[in-house]
């Protein structure tokens, strides 16, 4: 397993971010891991991507992109057929390459459709670094629209540099601000526009800590805010009653020297209710996030079956 356990060593220490990234990556180990191993009976198989599962799981608590693309993996070698070595690695290639084609066939729709609520001349604020709310910024300027993006620092690992750097690169006017100013913007905003790690089945989003914060300011403010993420972010355990384990990082990230005695909370993520999200732009078009269910058993009907094998 070396090869999975240092690509969940990078996820852990966040040398891998972004919830596509994570995905990626985990998805890449485990093909690579089967591919170098010597088995090819089924249980084997199975054995060891088990044993993938439970290691590549560890490494962040809030990725159900990364878990659906293992079970995805897993769903697909359960229902195949191999006969020796060479047909496993190709299977394995296969479905590899299949899901994250699908996947970049959806993220180029998403950011086709997240474009066209960009209007000219409007503000738009956006917390934290989202790849896919990026790249619909990208697109709307490269088709010509002129627009300005507020972006907070997002603390306390400053992911919103990453954002503004991205956004600069493609010449759109761009201002920071720190964290605890967003209602003091939101008043020259015109949309907010967020990513998502990871969506329940009740249409509640769980973002960077500081989304609901936001959301509950925008709300206040009447500016609409919407979520940009694929249903693949989707995360199936929550139809059976679980919630989704909101991670908490270190202290050091807040204070690498703080005071003895002293206690120091950092949950790297929040619930931001589906009351205050105005629409999901996904792969199935701007969907209320009520109709979340439908559109992932619609889209991705694997994500429900996977958690029923």
């Amino acid at each position: 397993m070396e090869v999975v356990r240092e690509a969940a060593g990078r996820i852990r220490d966040l040398e891998v971010q972004g919830a596509t990234n994570v995905a990626i990556a985990a998805v890449n180990a485990l093909s690579e891991q089967i591919r170098l191993s010597e088995a090819v009976d089924r249980s084997s198989i199975q054995s060891q991507i088990e044993e993938a599962k439970e290691i590549l799981f560890g490494s962040r608590e809030t990725e159900p992109f990364m878990r659906n693309a293992i079970r995805y993996v897993e769903w697909s070698l359960r229902k195949a057929d191999w006969g020796g070595r060479d047909e496993l690695r190709d299977l394995v290639h296969r479905v590899s390459e299949g899901l994250l084609n699908d996947f970049e066939d959806a993220r180029r729709t998403i950011v086709q459709i997240g474009s066209r609520r960009i209007n000219e001349g409007s503000v738009i604020l956006t917390h934290c670094h989202s790849s896919a709310v990026s790249s619909v910024f990208v697109e709307a300027k490269t088709k010509g629209v002129d627009f300005n993006v507020i972006c907070t620092e997002t603390r306390p690992v400053f992911q919103g540099r990453i954002t503004a750097r991205e956004l600069l690169d493609a010449g759109i006017d761009t201002t920071m601000i720190v964290d605890s100013a967003m209602r003091n913007f939101l008043k020259e905003v015109d949309l907010v526009l967020v990513g998502a790690d990871a969506i329940t089945s009740e249409g509640n989003v769980i973002n960077k800590i500081g989304t609901s914060q936001l959301a509950l300011a925008a709300d206040e403010a009447r500016v609409p805010l919407y979520v940009v993420s694929t249903l693949l972010k989707f995360d199936p355990e929550t139809i059976h009653g679980e919630y989704e384990v909101i991670e908490e990082r270190g202290q050091g990230e807040i204070w690498p020297d703080a005071p003895e005695g002293l206690h120091i909370r950092n949950p790297a993520f929040d619930v931001t209710r589906r009351g205050y999200i105005h629409g999901i732009i996904c792969e199935e078009g701007v969907i209320s996030p009520h109709s979340i269910l439908e559109a992932v058993r619609r889209r991705y009907p694997w994500i429900i079956e996977g958690m029923r094998a």
